[in-house]
């Protein structure tokens, strides 16, 4: 069973334009707002300060407030449901089980199907669960996206293996239905980050054996984990993050618990790979990382998934 979950917050106050118009001020000639929906907005240098996907998520809220019994499908489930986004999607998407067929209407899609959907409520809005959204997803994403939002919803929300099968299995679409069976033979709830799940996918297309997720080891009294292991290999793989060097301790004291506990690891043998997400996103970064740390390839690459890793199509 899922568990409950909040809707991420919009990023930026909404500012609905006859509530301030009852003030005496009108959004539409005040030029430090930008609309985002009709009648609905938000402060200019706020929305061109926010990267793309908290852009999207300030637009599916504003839908959300404008229609408030709308359900919440796809990437717009996803955005509430704090599932992984890549980079700004271009429409809003609906779940509407009365309609006939689905139906596109500017920036917004309707869909529909034969098959049902389970939904929940989120204070407030409805979105579908977050093993039917990863599904949905799964079905219409480059794969490697695919399975970092199947390995978030597992992670974050409980979704369990045997629902997102027992999902796929009682819908009819054929629709990415190969992707979907990849998905589902590989996804893991051990990957900590969208960034871990796509490295997981590279490496694998590259031909590079299966690694181990979150490995644990222990090192005196300490334990460390590492985001990709290869034990037979002695070879880890660590995917940085710059949003841990920014949080919390200093970025210093980061970068020195860092490089003590590498230190540490290399001097029982380990050989440590680093790459970053656009490394993993442009490939050979992260290839050359592992054949540096002495990683052997031991399968033919997928040069056709590669090439889907950087591009997806239903984003801006």
């Amino acid at each position: 069973m899922e568990t409950s979950a909040r809707p991420q917050p919009a990023p930026l106050p909404l500012i609905r334009a006859v509530d301030a118009a009852q003030g005496g001020h009108y959004p539409h000639a005040d030029r430090s707002l930008r609309r985002v929906r009709s009648g609905i907005y938000v402060e200019r240098i706020g929305w061109e300060s926010l990267p793309e996907w908290d852009r999207y998520l300030v637009r599916v809220h504003a839908y959300a407030i404008a229609h408030p019994r709308a359900v919440f499908s796809h990437e717009s489930a996803a955005a509430l449901l704090g599932l992984p986004l890549f980079g700004h999607p271009r429409m809003i998407h609906l779940f509407d089980a009365r309609r006939s067929k689905s139906l596109v209407h500017g920036d917004v899609v309707a869909h529909t199907s034969l098959d049902s959907r389970a939904t929940i409520e989120v204070s407030g809005i409805r979105v579908t669960t977050a093993a039917d959204t990863a599904i949905d997803l799964v079905r219409c994403l480059p794969p490697a996206l695919g399975l970092a939002v199947t390995d978030a919803a597992i992670r974050l929300h409980g979704a369990t293996l045997h629902r997102l099968r027992e999902i796929a299995d009682g819908q009819r679409s054929i629709r990415g239905r190969r992707r979907l069976q990849w998905v589902l033979e590989s996804a893991d709830g051990g990957a900590e980050s969208a960034a871990e799940s796509i490295s997981r996918a590279v490496a694998l297309w590259c031909g590079f054996p299966a690694p181990i997720l979150q490995a644990e080891h222990r090192l005196g009294t300490r334990r460390y984990r590492s985001d990709l292991c290869w034990p037979e290999f002695r070879v880890l793989g660590e995917v940085d993050g710059w949003g841990k060097y920014s949080a919390g301790d200093s970025p210093e004291t980061v970068l020195r618990d860092e490089k003590r506990r590498e230190d540490a690891l290399r001097r029982i043998g380990w050989r440590i790979a680093r790459w970053e997400y656009a490394d993993a996103l442009g490939v050979d970064g992260l290839r050359n990382a592992l054949l540096a740390a002495g990683l052997p390839v031991t399968g033919a690459p997928d040069s056709a998934n590669l090439r889907t890793i950087a591009r997806n199509p239903r984003s801006w």
